[in-house]
């Protein structure tokens, strides 16, 4: 028999992961240049806790969250709690709630971390730095291009200027498959064959429907030819109201900023599901991994609202590197204040050293104070 083997300290479950330096503090500095993008544009912030009590944070647009999120027993209440698994349902609350009274429409940002269950094949993460914004109490395409036009802005001030904006319709292929009777088993089936993009499964299982979610699923692109095929294909009832709705979406967007890269998918349903009209997932050119998504829902009982919520991870991903800042040795006894004013991170020596650019490089510095300027290290130094 062999004895136990200390444990790992350094081991994390799967899905969770240290953020060290400089990682973290470029994660933070990205963050903020993203919120005070959201800020100038009116978006107010709040900050909703990590932890609620399950019949809280599941209610509403939350139940959609139900099954990635982790619930613990409060120790103090007896009551089941849950950690958030997505902000916008808990922003939702605070705006029916606390801000109920807040003239409208509220314009609300956030930022923060969420815990999920499990992670997917191409986003292994379960611990997610989120950042977005919300516009609630309007429904017009003007207020869906905002909150476009609002990401947009912010990913560029981080770098990132070539990235598409995907629009999908969530319920677009639900109602017409209640439109047209389909039963519960070819409604899963078509949906199970558009989800994979898989044609022929659809001519298989769609019935009536077969040529018009054919026509749509090929139609997935730039956002001139998928129009060109929504309006092609005649969509009764509310699907054609969604139809019609994008395309004014899309041209509020191109009145202010033609040159932004829209595609649409229009059979594309996949997310939380509580969004009830158009709907938007950002990609940047070569990346798999969605850096961002949003779209329309309900607020509390009717109130419309729509937004957009960001991953920082992701984003920093797909962003031309951000350079860490420049960090200067002090030496012991002298005043670093004039460094940090330009921009630097100063280490203070906490006593004398013999050789002080040696002990710079050591700690990691890039420069070294000398009288009052800071001078560049070199390895040789």
């Amino acid at each position: 028999m062999t004895d136990d083997l200390p444990p790992n300290l350094a081991l994390l479950p799967a899905g969770l992961r240290d953020l060290l330096p400089p990682d973290a503090e470029t994660e933070a500095s990205a963050v903020e240049s993203l919120m005070d993008i959201f800020a100038s544009h009116g978006y107010q912030r709040v900050q909703p806790p990590l932890l609620e009590f399950e019949d809280s944070l599941l209610a509403g647009n939350g139940a959609a969250t139900a099954d990635q999120t982790f619930r613990i027993m409060d120790p103090d209440s007896h009551r089941m709690m849950g950690l958030r698994a997505d902000t916008t349902p808990q922003v939702a609350r605070i705006a029916t709630t606390r801000l109920a009274q807040a003239p409208r429409p509220l314009r609300l940002s956030y930022a923060g971390q969420c815990l999920r269950v499990r992670g997917t094949e191409i986003a292994p993460d379960r611990q997610i730095a989120q950042a977005g914004i919300e516009l609630i109490g309007q429904d017009s395409p003007e207020a869906d291009a905002e909150i476009v036009l609002v990401a947009a802005e912010a990913l560029a001030s981080v770098g990132l200027t070539r990235v598409s904006f995907d629009l999908t319709l969530p319920m677009l292929v639900p109602l017409l498959l209640e439109e047209a009777g389909l039963s519960a088993a070819s409604r899963t089936s078509v949906s199970r064959a558009l989800d994979r993009k898989d044609a022929a499964a659809v001519t298989r299982h769609a019935g009536p429907l077969t040529p018009v979610l054919t026509d749509l699923l090929l139609a997935a692109g730039p956002a001139d030819r998928a129009l060109e095929a929504l309006r092609a294909a005649r969509l009764p009832n509310g699907a054609g109201v969604l139809a019609a709705r994008v395309a004014a979406v899309v041209a509020a967007i191109r009145a202010r900023s033609p040159d932004l890269r829209l595609t649409i998918d229009p059979v594309e349903f996949r997310g939380f599901r509580y969004e009830t009209g158009v709907s938007v997932t950002i990609y940047a050119p070569g990346r798999h991994e969605e850096l961002g998504r949003g779209g329309r829902y309900t607020c509390g009982d009717a109130e419309p609202a729509t937004g957009l919520t960001l991953f920082p991870d992701a984003v920093l991903r797909a962003a031309p590197k951000r350079e860490a800042r420049p960090r200067a040795y002090v030496p012991f006894g002298m005043d670093g204040a004039a460094l940090r004013a330009q921009g630097f991170a100063t280490v203070a020596a906490l006593s004398a050293a013999s050789d002080e650019p040696a002990e710079a490089l050591r700690l990691g510095c890039t420069h070294l104070l000398v009288g009052d300027a800071a001078v560049p290290l070199t390895a040789k130094d």
